[in-house]
């Protein structure tokens, strides 16, 4: 059954809210993906007895698995509505956290995240979630789409600080199969909540340009489509950094793992804030200038922690990080909303966000490498960084 339409004669209506409540704790839980193996990184590392390059594989995995389910979901809530891929995610992640409790070294550990937690898990609570999303709103869309992106952040500012008292009290392992039941128990009565088909939106535009229509921009929407990705790719692989090592990056200076996870949990918490602002900007001045807008604070951001790294400074630069980068990936998805047809939602967030999530993937493997290349005791990498023993 469609969603009635709104007395102002748009699709927003009440029930819209309440859906997008829905879909953020959706969102919060399922995105447990994206930063459980974040935290559990280092006791992984310990125990396979592996280099941060190998434990950081996990992560790209993820976020690889993450980025070809979202195409592949897309599809399927374009076509059946949201509800197919949320069960399958949520029966895929309770399954996967189980079988990563009981993998016998980190190369099954390393498939299970991509497949089981990445690409029938979480991928589901991500891009397809964002997108249907979308479907319910027109007067304030940027920022429905950023709220409902909110849960994968609020979810970050959570699951670390549970994952971590999970790591210190009963070992991974049993953190891992903790969180496969939660997931199942929690996400399949929301899934199900999520049924109500989305209403046909006024036409506001031809079926070929979407709300403003691509030809606004004096592209072909295969070349807009080319541009978003390159550019999701790029804005990525720098996000990723702090947002992957913090945590092992503490542990390394001595602060303890326990800190950077309190780092991280700030720095995607405050990142709630961005994404809230990102959306009303877009709602505002436009999601192309949000974008620009967004991926030039977050350089600024990132720049700090090449100058500094005690324990005061870090939290200050994260908490600098979460605010300023946070809206860049609902953007996205924004963008997708305003230039191509709602027919083509899911497939077409699908494509942008799996850039974004390559540039993630290969971000956090990327910076793994050079990061546990230059603190190794007494020797010096091609940056010169000298760290003593």
């Amino acid at each position: 059954m469609s969603a009635e339409i709104g007395a102002s004669g748009g699709i927003e209506t009440r029930y819209s809210w309440i859906r997008l409540g829905i879909a953020i704790v959706i969102g919060t839980i399922g995105g447990v993906g994206m930063w459980s193996v974040v935290v559990a990184l280092p006791a992984v590392q310990a125990e396979f007895e592996t280099g941060r390059g190998n434990a950081s594989l996990p992560y790209t995995l993820v976020m690889l698995g993450i980025a070809a389910g979202g195409i592949f979901f897309g599809r399927i809530s374009d076509q059946r509505g949201i509800v197919p891929p949320l069960l399958i995610g949520a029966v895929a992640l309770g399954l996967g956290y189980v079988a990563a409790g009981f993998s016998p070294n980190i190369w099954v550990f390393i498939a299970i995240h991509g497949v089981m937690i990445g690409a029938l898990g979480s991928a589901a609570s991500f891009g397809p979630l964002m997108s249907n999303t979308s479907l319910f709103f027109d007067r304030h869309r940027g920022l429905a789409v950023a709220l409902c992106a909110c849960g994968n952040y609020i979810g970050g500012a959570i699951w670390p600080r549970v994952v971590q008292y999970g790591l210190d009290t009963v070992g991974w392992r049993y953190t891992h199969m903790g969180i496969g039941l939660i997931c199942v128990v929690t996400l399949v009565p929301l899934s199900l909540l999520m049924r109500r088909r989305p209403p046909a939106a006024p036409v506001r535009a031809s079926a070929a340009t979407g709300r403003h229509g691509s030809a606004s921009l004096g592209l072909h929407p295969g070349l807009l489509q080319v541009l978003l990705g390159v550019a999701g790719i790029g804005c990525c692989v720098a996000m990723s950094m702090p947002q992957v090592h913090l945590v092992a990056y503490c542990g390394d200076l001595g602060y303890g793992a326990a800190r950077g996870a309190e780092m991280l949990s700030m720095m995607l918490g405050l990142g709630v804030i961005s994404r809230i602002a990102g959306g009303m900007v877009a709602d505002r001045f436009g999601s192309i200038f949000a974008l620009a807008l967004g991926s030039l604070m977050q350089g600024l951001a990132l720049t700090f922690f090449l100058f500094f790294d005690s324990l005061t400074s870090l939290y200050l630069i994260a908490a600098m990080f979460g605010l300023f980068q946070g809206g860049i990936v609902p953007s996205y998805a924004m963008i997708v909303r305003d230039y191509f047809p709602s027919a083509e939602a899911g497939r077409r967030v699908g494509v942008v966000l799996m850039a974004t999530l390559v540039g993630m993937a290969f971000g956090g493997w990327l910076s793994g490498v050079f990061e546990w290349r230059c603190l190794q005791p007494d020797q010096s990498c091609d940056c010169g960084l000298v760290v003593d023993a």
